[in-house]
């Protein structure tokens, strides 16, 4: 089912626009020149259809008919148009269209189709408000609503703190200066400290037009300042681009923290993660228990068959292995060595799971090469924590991997028999 719609009645821009949208929005769109079939194409897919592309002037709804009726049925709608006139564009932002586009050039078909796919997207993007005066709160929030955003609220800066706790993948913080209890730059500050690892956006606000309240926001660690009152595409300018800024930094990040081969985690966000995970079961007091997973024999996979066969190899285990152990912490830490962390079990149930990857993956074949397969064994450590430093229980798992493969390979050893 589709997830956009575009409306245009000009067969060279439909050219155009279909075009473009295969690299920026792929084949989920379907296409309409006029009302009518806008019409039938939305009734059909209106269960998954998340934005709409509209002309304002078609043949059967000449005064933009159809954005008056995909707004009346709740579906973003971004207009395009070859008209310029500025109070239309007024009339048409104060109704609740999510952005007005004028058919100026090839980039303006880009950016339109663009910020189809960013409204998409937003769906999944949580953003805080903060903000103590009522009518001020529900105007931005309403606002953020019209490009699809989740939007959480407070009205000052210690039930912001409070928000943010309970809502861990809120990306953007936007408040005002002067609120009670916790104010803008106390609030920024409590952030910048408390969420030190977490990648979030802050946008400055304030109407009291002292100049240097942005400098002072900026050097308390926000990324942003609007003064109010602001422009409505301005503030929506602002959001986009420190959201767009949030989402690539986390792209390089979670790039960074993959193994090329595999795309599983590598070992330098292994041991940060794990690290983490080892201190919260030892304060909340629960089991924790990590394996060393080693292929077995793999020299002879890549003396066969090549290193080509070998990344075969290593790459059929990896995702047996992502399959097999969700939701545990898993990464590639060596050539042929994966690192498992198992929050929540204990010795037993770790060597029972452990066990059973053995025997699913004893089972599975793998075709390192086009005319020929293997069947593949791996060798595991399994050590439960006792206390112990990240490094420590480590260690007792790589120990007992040997004590495996001294006992012939394609085994599990434990160390308590």
């Amino acid at each position: 089912m589709a997830r956009y719609l575009v409306v245009e009645d000009s067969n060279v821009v439909v050219k155009i626009l279909k075009h473009l949208a295969k690299d920026t929005l792929g084949k989920d769109v379907v296409f309409a020149n006029n009302m009518a079939t806008a019409k039938r194409l939305y009734e059909q897919h209106k269960r998954t259809l998340e934005v709409g592309l509209i002309d304002l002037s078609l043949p059967d709804a000449p005064d933009g008919e159809l954005v008056d009726y995909l707004l009346d049925e709740r579906l973003p709608v971004v207009v395009l148009t070859g008209s310029s006139d500025s109070g239309k564009r007024d009339m048409l932002l104060a109704k609740g269209i999510a952005d007005y586009v004028i058919k100026e050039s090839r980039y303006s078909y880009l950016y339109a189709l663009n910020m189809m796919r960013r409204l998409s997207r937003n769906r999944q993007v949580e953003v805080l408000v903060v903000e103590d005066s009522t009518m001020a709160r529900k105007h931005i929030q309403h606002l953020l609503e019209l490009h699809c955003y989740q939007v959480h609220a407070a009205e000052d800066g210690v039930k912001a703190m409070s928000c943010l706790r309970q809502h861990p993948e809120i990306q953007l913080i936007i408040t005002d200066y002067n609120m009670p209890n916790m104010d803008g730059f106390e609030l920024v500050q409590a952030v910048r400290h408390e969420f030190e690892k977490r990648r979030i956006g802050i946008i400055g606000l304030s109407g009291q037009g002292d100049n240097h309240l942005s400098v002072r926001f900026i050097k308390n660690g926000a990324n942003d300042f609007l003064n109010k009152p602001f422009e409505q595409e301005e503030f929506f300018c602002r959001v986009t681009n420190n959201i767009e800024a949030i989402r690539h930094l986390r792209e390089l990040e979670e790039q960074a923290s993959r193994d090329f081969l595999t795309n599983l985690y590598n070992r330098r966000f292994f041991q940060d993660s794990a690290n983490e995970a080892l201190k919260q079961a030892q304060k909340l007091g629960k089991p924790i228990s990590a394996a060393i997973i080693d292929v077995d024999f793999f020299k002879h996979i890549n003396d066969e068959y090549g290193h080509q066969g070998g990344d075969q190899a290593l790459c059929h285990i990896a995702n047996l292995l992502a399959e097999l152990t969700q939701p545990f912490l898993l990464a590639r830490t060596g050539g042929e060595e994966f690192t498992l962390l198992m929050s929540g079990l204990n010795a037993d149930k770790a060597y029972e799971f452990c066990e059973a990857l053995r025997a699913r993956i004893a089972d599975s074949i793998v075709d390192v090469t086009e005319e020929a397969y293997v069947r593949l064994t791996v060798s595991i450590g399994v050590a439960t924590c006792q206390g112990d430093s990240l490094d420590k229980l480590l260690n007792r798992a790589d120990e007992h991997l040997y004590q495996a493969k001294d006992g012939g390979r394609n085994l599990v050893a434990d160390g308590r028999s």
